[in-house]
């Protein structure tokens, strides 16, 4: 067994690691979130020890290494987006590996500064890119490898998930510490097309809002029009008569991929892969975090193949 440490318990994606360590039979020996709303614990780690304050948790870990001899050997970081970078570090200087959500850092030149600490420490930063565990996604990149085309498949995304007036008010909804709609909702679409299509080639950015995002990537294998949004007012018009407050679509070449399912023990496949030493690093997380940055920071265009959400 393991000893797990966990970043941000009570966040939305929290129970999720929680679930993963329990089901790879670790154990998670001490939590920390400035919110004390971690009833969740109770059905996997009700012993874990649980602190408020970053200072009182380092304290304890400190602690049990010196007294007792025992040693962190993973720390899952599930916290904001812009602290991400902070947490990884700490991992690391503890002597753990570090297992952190996606987006790992919000900007290129942070992946290879981890490098340089990954290289001092020998440790070992792993992050989240459950997609590429999908069957479906699996399934699609294999496709694209046997068929071996010389012409560009045509892709579609459409990815809606609407969130209420809370958003902008949370750190969700600060670009400096989100990395905007893109990055938020958005960087494990951007991660999995550069998994199946291979290297980006251009990236055009159309519309760069709060709640919306489109543009148009192309890939060494593919055409890509995507379109992002959490504003509800922009669900196509059968899926509000449904009631429905959630619309993702994937086409390639007009055929839609369906993986909306399935996403159950993703991260229960994802923390095996780490433990057997297969995970995501650094090199596998870099090509989605340039795309993020240069949709954030590339000038707006009206030109080129847009989105057919967009006039």
């Amino acid at each position: 067994m393991k000893n797990f440490a966990m970043l941000g318990v009570a966040g939305y994606i929290a129970p999720r690691h929680l679930k993963a360590i329990k089901d790879t039979n670790n154990r998670l020996i001490a939590a920390l979130d400035k919110f004390d709303s971690v009833g969740v614990m109770d059905s996997y780690f009700p012993d874990t020890h649980f602190f408020v304050e970053f200072e009182r948790f380092d304290r304890h870990i400190e602690k049990i290494k010196r007294q007792k001899n025992i040693q962190l050997d993973y720390v899952s970081i599930c916290t904001p987006n812009y602290l991400h970078d902070s947490h990884i570090r700490m991992a690391l200087r503890r002597g753990a590996d570090a297992i952190c959500e996606k987006p790992l850092v919000l900007n290129p030149w942070n992946v290879d500064a981890l490098q340089a600490i990954e290289n001092e420490t020998g440790n070992r930063i792993n992050t989240i890119l459950q997609l590429r565990l999908h069957p479906s996604i699996i399934a699609l990149k294999q496709k694209v490898q046997s068929e071996n085309k010389k012409e560009k498949y045509d892709v579609d995304l459409t990815y809606i998930t609407s969130r209420g007036a809370w958003y902008h008010v949370s750190w969700k909804g600060d670009v400096s510490k989100s990395g905007g709609i893109a990055t938020n909702i958005g960087i494990h679409f951007y991660d999995m097309l550069s998994w199946v299509f291979g290297p980006v080639q251009e990236n055009i950015v159309h519309l760069r809002e709060k709640d919306k995002a489109a543009g148009y990537l192309e890939f060494e294998k593919a055409r890509v029009r995507w379109y992002l949004s959490i504003d509800e007012n922009t669900l196509p018009k059968i899926i509000q008569e449904k009631g429905q407050r959630t619309y993702r679509s994937i086409s390639v070449n007009g055929e839609e991929i369906e993986f909306s399912g399935g996403f159950t023990e993703l991260h229960t496949d994802s923390y095996k892969g780490i433990l057997a030493g297969n995970g995501f690093g650094l090199k596998d997380a870099k090509p989605s975090i340039e795309i993020v940055h240069a949709i954030r920071n590339n000038d707006i265009k009206k030109s080129g193949e847009k989105h057919g959400f967009l006039p």
